[in-house]
């Protein structure tokens, strides 16, 4: 009874022996995997952190439109300086009292008329002449003055078109300029948003094969110290001893 007892050990044993070395050389495999796992991470985050592309300054590009702008001061006057006398109206008015003084005179001497008719009928015609170039004189100086202000609004509404056009110039080289940053700054947040994702990736799976390799060493060991046990029991089964009651005889 006591040697079926040894030999029953002894099978046990050796089949505990068998099954802690396919133990020990599957943690060894899994290990050796997980390891490679690693490298293969490794190298990939390696690559990753060479391949980043280099920071940029979006606003490199950004150029001084202040030259856009212009002085149009040079281009202001004053339409009233040149304002002119009306000097015309004038001189019609002393022509036509000697015109007339002269026909009046002309006519008295063929009438005989006395010389102090004579005077009454030029004082007349004179002052007649004098309101007509009067209302001559003020027609041209207003007209004038309306010619001149006409000119200064023109030439306000010029130059207040061309600072518009500036405006819009540079406005819009602003504009153009700003998203072509915000462009620039797009794509680099973008393309870097993707390498840190990658490189999350690739450091999640080495984390991950550590953690395998940690844990096919250990079923390794496990399994080593399975084999090692059973290659005792083994001893004890052919030295007669039951494995299982240390002692007894």
């Amino acid at each position: 009874m006591a040697a079926f007892t040894a030999i029953a050990a002894g099978v046990g044993a050796a089949t505990g022996l068998i099954g802690g070395a396919v133990g020990a050389a599957q943690g060894a495999k899994a290990a050796r995997r997980a390891r490679d796992a690693q490298g293969a991470a490794q190298r990939e985050i390696n690559s990753l952190k060479k391949s980043r592309q280099t920071i940029i300054n979006p606003y490199a590009g950004t150029k001084d439109l202040s030259g856009m702008a212009k002085d149009l001061s040079g281009q202001l006057n004053n339409p009233f300086s040149n304002l002119g006398v009306a000097t015309q109206a004038a001189e019609i008015q002393m022509e036509e009292a000697d015109m007339a003084l002269a026909n009046t005179l002309d006519t008295l001497r063929a009438t005989g008329a006395s010389a102090g008719g004579a005077t009454a009928l030029a004082q007349a015609a004179l002052q007649s002449k004098k309101g007509i170039s009067s209302s001559i004189e003020q027609q041209e100086a207003a007209n004038e003055k309306m010619r001149a202000q006409g000119e200064s609004q023109l030439n306000q509404m010029k130059i207040a078109e061309q600072q518009r056009i500036q405006n819009v110039s540079i406005n819009e080289g602003q504009r153009v300029q700003a998203a072509q940053a915000a462009g620039k700054q797009f794509e680099f947040s973008t393309r870097e948003s993707r390498t840190n994702q990658d490189l999350n990736r690739a450091a999640g799976q080495q984390q991950q094969a550590m953690q395998s390799e940690a844990d096919a060493n250990a079923a390794k060991a496990s399994s080593i110290a399975g084999a090692v046990s059973a290659v005792g029991s083994i001893g004890a089964a052919f030295a007669g001893r039951t494995p299982t009651t240390p002692g007894k005889k």
